[in-house]
């Protein structure tokens, strides 16, 4: 099968990465007729396609007008190409390894939002984390719509999709990788105390159901981020973002 991902951060980033199977790129011409631009952005990427083979098809409207009907920012540019390329759990610690670091994963409990995603992604990759963890069933998975959100990071990621998240939190405490669940309680500890430093996995909840119960009851420890202004709450994707830092800046060598 194939799909179509759209927008010029998301279509560069695709063809680097260089992890799919690509069979064409679509441009849209303004001028009417089948010459595609060869300046800019769109004449970069029109260079990538070609330095990888792929075949290049200047069009005007058709696709483009049907992506702009359903509110999909294309930016004149759409790559067509394979499945993306789920990893498992092993590539994930293996990356890791690769680095030299201690692995730091993201645990999406059920998150349901294709923005959410992408956005938490786009965050992970800055962060240098090594492996997302999603679930199969009932959770967003990577689309068009989640790699345009992430800006084509998700194409330089090891992203896993899991059958059972709970199993794999404990497989994941069995190789002394300590899970944290990102909390709204309360009675949450602040994530200023939280250590952070070593083996970690941080796990995200849904949008508006938070983490589930077992899940909760599963995390060896619980962080929350706390709320100084008048909202209540931050979105999983930016509390989620905020924990990544804070994750990282705790691994960083003292000065």
């Amino acid at each position: 099968m194939s799909e179509l991902l759209y927008g010029r951060h998301a279509v560069s980033e695709t063809l680097r990465a260089s992890r799919r199977r690509f069979y064409r790129l679509w441009v849209e011409s303004k001028q009417g007729n089948d010459t595609p631009p060869r300046s800019g952005p769109i004449g970069d990427i029109i260079a990538q396609a070609e330095g990888a083979g792929v075949p290049v098809r200047a069009v005007r409207g058709g696709l483009f007008d049907k992506l702009r009907d359903e509110r999909s920012n294309a930016q004149g540019v759409a790559l067509e190409v394979g499945d993306y390329p789920y990893v498992d759990l092993e590539a994930c610690l293996a990356r890791a390894r690769q680095a030299g670091e201690a692995p730091l994963l993201l645990i999406l409990d059920h998150l349901q939002d294709p923005q959410n995603l992408g956005t938490l992604i786009r965050t992970a990759e800055a962060m240098g984390v090594h492996g997302i963890l999603i679930p199969e069933r009932r959770a967003a998975r990577v689309t068009a719509a989640v790699s345009n959100a992430s800006a084509g990071a998700v194409e330089h990621l090891a992203v896993a999709q899991v059958v059972n998240i709970n199993r794999v939190i404990d497989d994941l405490k069995k190789r002394n990788i300590w899970v944290a669940g990102l909390d709204g309680a309360q009675e949450t500890p602040e994530l200023a105390r939280a250590r952070l430093d070593g083996a970690l996995a941080v796990v995200v909840g849904s949008e508006g159901e938070g983490l589930s119960r077992l899940t909760r009851e599963k995390c060896d420890f619980l962080v929350r981020i706390p709320m100084l202004g008048r909202v209540e709450s931050l979105n999983a994707s930016v509390a989620g973002s905020i924990v990544l830092y804070a994750a990282r800046q705790a691994r960083r060598p003292s000065v």
